[in-house]
């Protein structure tokens, strides 16, 4: 099923911080299947693992394809204290998978058929700001919400201005301590 464009400008309700992790992975050598498909298959494993548990904090995601050779997930999660703890806990396929590869790698089974990467951000609200034009939500505004453009302003510099309840009074706590 096709999400249905939202009609005109749009911007993601994103309030606070935002947490996005870049993960992802290169195909070194097309040929070595029998390596790097198991990754693949385990990136989509851990999106259902987290899909079925919502309290576990990953809040959307964006597939995407850099090149025939590298594929990357974008997440937005709602805290990287939530990211952290699914990485390291125990019961999640996220560790299962680092155990094995880590477990490979110390017998010398890893043979640079495929790379593997990640980066984590976390962006102070005021440090982001999002535009859609006749988009189903998407990216930021999927994780987020999506409202019209005007409530967060109709320019860049506007929706970066832009700062929640809890954000304008840490605001100006800042400013006044």
């Amino acid at each position: 099923m096709f999400a249905k464009p939202v009609s005109g400008r749009t911007t993601a309700n994103a309030e606070g911080d935002v947490v996005v992790l870049l993960i992802g992975m290169r195909v070194n050598h097309f040929w070595a299947v029998h390596q790097w498909l198991p990754v693949m298959l385990s990136m989509f494993r851990m999106l259902g693992e987290l899909a079925r548990d919502r309290d576990r904090g990953l809040l959307g995601h964006v597939l995407l394809t850099a090149s025939p050779r590298t594929y990357y997930v974008v997440q937005y999660w709602e805290s990287k204290e939530q990211l952290y703890a699914y990485a390291h806990s125990p019961e999640m396929f996220h560790h299962k998978a680092w155990g094995i590869l880590n477990r490979k790698e110390r017998a010398g089974k890893v043979r640079g058929h495929v790379g593997l990467w990640h980066e984590a951000y976390v962006v102070p609200e005021g440090s982001y700001e999002s535009i859609y034009f006749d988009m189903p939500a998407f990216g930021l505004a999927d994780a987020h919400g999506q409202v019209p453009l005007e409530r967060r302003g109709r320019y860049a510099k506007d929706r970066f201005a832009y700062r929640s309840a809890a954000g304008a009074e840490r605001k100006t706590a800042e400013k006044a301590g």
